[in-house]
């Protein structure tokens, strides 16, 4: 169970911030975020090894988008389409609403149940595709994220029936925001690298289980306003836990 944490604060010099744990097994193999398609050199992105897709991407245009399972639905399905590949069709797009509105269309039932969040400097939208009453077979539903914090794990955008969204937004809510001018990002990595108890520990921002189960990597990325020509968006990525492994510039 991944998790993203968006803060959105419109007129603000940094209106996009964005956090990512991404828990995966230890045995599934990745390459840290870079330029690795050739065919798409405007994108930088983890490399998912196994299916070729990823779970984070980010343009040249300032648009990032993830990718999250759904409760239950852990692991590829040989029948259907990499949900890897969501995030990189995402991309492919410079606004974030344009983005939202084209993958909305896609055919749902090519994938296993998945949430996807797309923003922008200026937008931010979270889709949900799932079988049960809520699916549909010829789109995705999507909604617009709300200004101010919000989390997304397997569940639905803020949902307190997640347990790691209910202990954890508020902890989020009230630290001190990231300052990408000055590199301060320590209050939101402290928490990015919570353990929690024994019995806590699947619901802990950090993830360590026994069958290799695990927090496998993090990151950190600020957009700037667009209207700050020359201020690049930060990327910062930790290729481990993040009690572990420290956060180094991805190079964009």
């Amino acid at each position: 169970m991944c998790t993203l944490v968006i803060l959105r604060r419109p007129g603000h010099a940094w209106p996009l911030i964005l956090a990512a744990n991404r828990d995966e097994m230890l045995d599934r193999p990745w390459k840290s975020p870079a330029r690795h398609w050739p065919d798409r050199e405007h994108v930088v992105a983890g490399l998912d090894q196994l299916a070729g897709g990823t779970w984070l991407a980010l343009n040249d245009d300032g648009v990032v988008a993830g990718v999250l399972n759904r409760p239950g639905s852990l692991g590829s399905a040989p029948e259907m389409r990499s949900r890897g590949e969501l995030p990189l069709e995402a991309v492919d797009h410079a606004e974030a609403c344009g983005a939202a509105e084209t993958l909305g269309h896609l055919e749902a039932a090519n994938y296993r149940p998945f949430n996807l969040v797309v923003a922008d400097a200026i937008d931010a939208f979270w889709l949900r595709a799932e079988r049960g009453t809520t699916y549909r077979a010829d789109g995705i539903e999507a909604w617009s994220v709300p200004d101010e914090l919000s989390m997304i794990t397997a569940y639905d955008l803020n949902d307190p029936a997640s347990p790691r969204i209910s202990r954890y937004r508020s902890q989020f809510e009230t630290a001190r925001a990231p300052d990408p001018e000055t590199g301060d990002w320590s209050e939101w990595q402290t928490l990015l690298a919570a353990r929690g108890t024994v019995d806590e520990a699947l619901n802990a921002m950090n993830v360590s289980e026994p069958d290799g189960f695990s927090t496998i990597s993090s990151s950190l990325i600020a957009l700037p306003a667009v209207d700050r020509f020359g201020v690049r968006p930060v990327w910062l990525f930790a290729a481990g836990p993040p009690d572990r492994a420290p956060y180094e510039p991805v190079e964009l």
